[in-house]
C-alpha cells in the first residue's frame, strides 16, 4: 500500500478504470446514435485475464445490459487508452490545485524571508550567505514550471479500430473520431496512437518532472531540518511521525515519504519510454499491457506527493533565529570568497531582486 493512497481515492484505482471505460462506450454509443446510460459494475478479474485486458469483459457485461450498437467500430486499445486519459485529466486537475497551495504557501516564504540570512551550501559545504526566502523562491521555479507544464498537456481521445484505421465505421470516420473526442472532452489528435506512445510519455515526463520538483523541496527539509541543523522543522501533527521503538523520535514523515515518491517516479516515467520503445506493428505485443500499470501507479504517487507536498509547505516551522546564528559563526568561511568579513548580510548580492522576479512570475500566473 502506498502510504497516503487514500489522498487519491477514487481517482485511479480499479472503481475509477472501470467507470472511465464506460464514460468511453456510452460516448462512442452516442456517435453511433445510440443513447444508453449504464451503472458501473465490477469486473471478474478471471475474465479480465482470459481476455489479456478489461475491455472485453466490459464489453460483454455492457451488450448485456443495454439494446442497440455498442462498442461497434472500436477496439480495447480505443477504450483503455481513452479511459486512462480521462483518468489522467482527473488526476492532472487534482495536482494543479494542490501545486498551487504549495505555491502559494512558498511564495509567502519566500516574501517573507526574503531577508532571513542563511548559510548557502554546496557540496554539502558552507559556501556564501544565502536567504531562507531565495531557498523558497527557487521551490517555487520549480513548481510554476511544473503548473506550466500540466496546464499545456493535451490529452487525446484513441480511436482507430483493429488496426488504426476506423475501417467499421459508416460515413466519415474522421469527423466520427472528432465527435467522439468532443463528447469526451478530449482531444482528436488526427489520428489513432496506437503504436505512437509520446501522449503517454509525455504525461509521464511531466509527472515526473512534478515529483522532481516537489522531491527538491523535500530533500532539502529533511536536510536542514536534521536536528543538528534544525533550520527548519516539519509542522508537528497528533499521531503523525512517531517511532516504534524510540519514544522520543517525531521524524518528518510527510517529507521523508514526498522524497520517496520524487525517487520513484522516474523508473516509471523510464518504464512508460521502454514501453513505447516496443510498441510494434498495429498494436503491440505486451509493451502495451506493461504501460498501464506503471502510469497508474504514476498517476497515483504523483496525486498523493503533491497533495503531502502542500500539507507539508503550509505547515513549515522555518527557524531565522537558527539560521542567522549559524550564519554568524560561520562567517570566516562564508565570507571567504571576498576576503573575509563578519557580517554574512552585507554579502547577499542579487538574493533580493531574484526573490522579486519568481513572486511577479507567481503573481501573473
Amino acid at each position: 500500500m502506498l502510504p497516503g493512497s487514500y489522498r487519491a481515492a477514487g481517482l485511479v484505482d480499479d472503481t475509477a478504470l472501470v467507470r472511465a471505460m464506460l464514460d468511453v462506450e456510452v460516448a462512442w454509443a452516442r456517435v453511433l446514435g445510440n443513447s444508453v446510460s449504464v451503472q458501473p459494475w465490477l469486473l471478474d478479474p478471471a475474465e479480465v485475464e482470459a481476455a489479456g485486458n478489461p475491455v472485453l469483459p466490459l464489453v460483454s457485461g455492457l451488450r448485456e445490459r443495454v439494446s442497440g450498437p455498442v462498442h461497434t467500430g472500436l477496439t480495447s486499445q480505443d477504450v483503455l487508452d481513452t479511459a486512462l486519459m480521462l483518468l489522467a485529466r482527473e488526476v492532472v486537475a487534482h495536482v494543479s490545485a494542490d501545486l498551487a497551495r504549495v505555491g502559494s504557501a512558498l511564495a509567502g516564504l519566500a516574501d517573507e524571508h526574503r531577508s532571513s540570512v542563511m548559510a548557502g551550501r554546496t557540496l554539502t559545504q558552507f559556501a556564501v550567505p544565502i536567504t531562507f526566502g531565495l531557498k523558497a523562491a527557487r521551490w517555487l521555479t520549480g513548481v510554476l514550471d511544473a503548473l506550466d507544464e500540466l496546464s499545456a498537456l493535451a490529452l487525446p481521445v484513441q480511436c482507430g479500430g483493429a488496426a488504426g484505421t476506423l475501417s467499421r465505421v459508416a460515413g466519415d470516420p474522421v469527423a466520427a473520431a472528432s465527435t467522439f473526442a468532443g463528447y469526451l472532452g478530449l482531444v482528436w489528435p488526427g489520428l489513432p496512437w496506437h503504436t505512437h506512445r509520446a501522449p503517454v510519455t509525455r504525461l509521464g515526463d511531466v509527472l515526473v518532472r512534478v515529483c522532481d520538483a516537489l522531491g527538491v523541496l523535500a530533500a532539502d527539509v529533511l536536510t536542514l531540518g536534521r536536528p543538528e541543523i534544525g533550520e527548519v522543522s516539519e509542522g508537528a501533527v497528533a499521531g503523525r511521525g512517531g517511532s516504534s521503538t524510540m519514544p522520543h523520535k517525531r521524524n518528518p514523515v510527510l517529507a521523508v515519504l514526498v522524497h520517496s515518491a520524487a525517487l520513484q517516479a522516474p523508473q516509471l516515467g523510464a518504464q512508460l519510454h521502454l514501453c513505447s520503445a516496443r510498441a510494434v506493428d498495429e498494436r503491440p505485443d505486451g509493451a502495451w499491457h506493461a504501460e498501464w500499470p506503471a502510469l497508474r501507479s504514476l498517476l497515483e504517487l504523483a496525486v498523493v506527493a503533491a497533495s503531502q507536498a502542500a500539507e507539508l509547505v503550509e505547515g513549515l516551522e522555518v527557524h531565522a533565529g537558527v539560521m542567522a546564528r549559524r550564519a554568524a559563526e560561520a562567517a570566516g568561511e562564508l565570507l571567504a570568497e571576498r576576503g573575509g568579513g563578519t557580517d554574512p548580510a552585507s554579502y547577499l548580492g542579487a538574493a533580493e531582486s531574484f526573490v522579486d522576479v519568481v513572486l511577479k512570475r507567481w503573481e501573473k500566473r
